[in-house]
């Protein structure tokens, strides 16, 4: 091989090694998620157990204030924690779609933006 082709091959190797570094170190972009909020204690959305009001909407505030619950977004298979304890409230019990970031080891959704299902 002549010298200015071995320049070539290694000058690709090196920006294919670079870009496959960039790609597994960059941050997880915004994602869409879609669920219901409820709280941390009835995370499946089944407020038949606690009974805590006469409303899914209303168990899970009230689970909120009087027994330490956060406010989680269910979305059929998981629960979520979210970021943002206020904006959720009221939402409570309904369908959301919510914008922003996983985090896969604390599985919380760093909220950007809350707003009812379509």
């Amino acid at each position: 091989m002549r010298p200015a082709g071995a320049i070539k091959v290694l000058m690709r190797s090196l920006l294919f090694s670079m870009l496959v570094v960039a790609a597994l170190s960059a941050e997880p972009g915004k994602q869409t998620f879609r669920g219901v909020i409820t709280d941390s204690m009835c995370a499946q959305a089944n407020h038949s157990q606690m009974q805590m009001g006469p409303t899914d909407a209303e168990c899970t505030k009230a689970c909120i204030l009087e027994h330490g619950a956060t406010y989680v977004l269910y979305d059929g298979h998981a629960a979520y924690d979210l970021s943002d304890q206020q904006s959720p409230e009221k939402f409570a019990g309904k369908r959301v779609t919510i914008s922003g970031t996983l985090n896969p080891k604390t599985h919380t959704i760093q909220v950007n933006s809350i707003a009812a299902a379509k």
